[in-house]
């Protein structure tokens, strides 16, 4: 296990994108259910694109975002025998209101990273809800990465709900805890969606499940099976998944895999806005999957009569489909 920190410095001009952005985070997502917030939405969508790399550049966009003088801790376990790839960022304001706690996604170099997303594992893969009286079938390679690093992150959530710095957990900040956002980007967003799944499903969480606004995904694949029991209620009105038509990845695991669905909230990105979809993505053909790829060769006028093309899963075609046409970008440009 690796425990990394860092704390983020000021930034100047042309940033941040959003000034006072930790008073609204803190203020956001109040009630249950609560509407999307496009603020919210950039800010985590940016996290999630950014941890694909290392602690000092996700410490270095989250000042550019707008949380100045935050302390970050990066979290990762590696076995490689068992397809187990975890890394989680928390950031966590320099006040002590606000965390972010962000999954990373699926190394696109690595095939054994790519291996771990394909076990769905067999319908004894299940997640114990609501203290074991409920259980939910998931998808096991998912699960496996996000256990990995589970109490180690559980470990510096609980030293923020006492108020310590996750810079220096001997110090103490100014406040405890009162807003926990969770976001991921393809694999992070299952493993982001299966965090809020066991937080809010678990008496033993409630602390954290009450401080947990909101989860926003992004690309994110399918991480449970049919049928949802009652316990993952509270977690399903909390989750924001958003999609981008055509991007393969929120369509899997196919459908000769097993039967697998979304939960949460599902926004999709038409006509230049996220709009809400009236029903979520459903699973594709096995066959689609080595289409999507080839599109991603093929010429511009195909890839763009393509049903599905891989390309459009990269992070950053979420990020800026996420940014307001009036901000500017976390590289301090205003071309959208």
């Amino acid at each position: 296990m690796i425990a990394e920190r860092t704390i983020g410095g000021t930034c100047e001009q042309p940033f941040p994108v959003y000034p006072q952005l930790v008073e609204t985070l803190a203020s956001a997502h109040l009630t249950v259910p609560a509407e999307r917030n496009g603020t919210v939405a950039h800010v985590l969508g940016t996290c999630a694109g950014y941890a694909y790399a290392d602690t000092n550049t996700v410490t270095t966009m989250m000042v550019r975002v707008g949380i100045e003088r935050h302390a970050c801790v990066r979290i990762s376990q590696t076995v490689d025998a068992m397809y187990i790839f975890s890394t989680a960022y928390l950031v966590q304001s320099r006040c002590g209101r606000v965390v972010i706690l962000c999954y990373r996604g699926t190394e696109t170099a690595n095939l054994a990273n790519w291996l771990g997303d394909a076990e769905v594992g067999s319908e004894s893969s299940t997640l114990s809800l609501s203290d074991g009286a409920e259980k939910v079938r998931i998808h096991a390679g998912f699960h496996r990465n996000v256990r990995a690093t589970w109490w180690e992150v559980l470990r510096e959530l609980t030293h923020a709900l006492q108020g310590r710095s996750l810079a220096d957990p001997a110090e103490q900040v100014e406040y405890p805890l009162e807003a926990l956002y969770v976001t991921g980007h393809s694999l992070g967003g299952a493993m982001a969606a299966l965090f809020a799944l066991t937080v809010c499903a678990n008496n033993a969480h409630r602390p954290l499940a009450d401080r947990l606004r909101a989860v926003y995904t992004f690309g994110q694949p399918m991480a449970v099976a049919a049928p949802l029991p009652q316990a993952t209620h509270e977690a399903e009105q909390k989750l924001f998944r958003h999609v981008i038509p055509r991007d393969p990845i929120p369509a899997l695991p196919p459908a000769q895999w097993g039967p697998f669905l979304h939960f949460g909230q599902e926004y999709r990105y038409v006509n230049g806005e996220w709009q809400r979809a009236e029903s979520p993505v459903t699973q594709l053909a096995l066959k689609e999957i080595p289409r999507s790829v080839l599109a991603f060769f093929a010429p511009e006028k195909r890839r763009a009569s393509a049903r599905y093309t891989v390309d459009l899963h990269a992070p950053h075609h979420y990020i800026d489909a996420l940014r307001p046409n009036d901000r500017v970008t976390e590289l301090g440009d205003w071309a959208h």
